[in-house]
């Protein structure tokens, strides 16, 4: 499984504004397009952090997922909602070990 971790440094005071939008809007769209996602989650040491992960089965089942979201019509509507509220923004791509999938199947996430 290929996960992106994504950290979120947020303009100041837009945070709850942020995980507001994410839980209401943002969630969906990414589930529509075929991405699972966990969280956001508030950084407890930063609050102008917000950390999330979204999972796909594959590199290439992630090129094409993102590919199709990013150049379509939902991400048009939540961009200029979304990127105001963002001052900067770091993802890394990792893959899981073997006995990690069986965590996310527990998990019921």
């Amino acid at each position: 499984m290929i996960i992106e971790i994504r950290r979120y440094r947020l303009k100041p005071g837009r945070r709850e504004e942020f995980i507001q939008f994410f839980e209401a809007t943002n969630r969906k769209a990414l589930r529509d397009a075929g991405m699972q996602d966990f969280g956001p989650m508030r950084d407890l040491e930063n609050p102008d952090l917000v950390h999330w992960s979204r999972a796909f089965d594959s590199l290439e089942q992630r090129e094409a997922v993102k590919d199709a979201f990013y150049g379509g019509p939902v991400w048009a509507e939540i961009e200029p909602i979304v990127m105001p509220m963002i001052e900067i923004f770091e993802a890394s791509v990792v893959e899981t070990t073997q006995g990690f999938e069986g965590f996310i199947q527990t998990s019921k996430l």
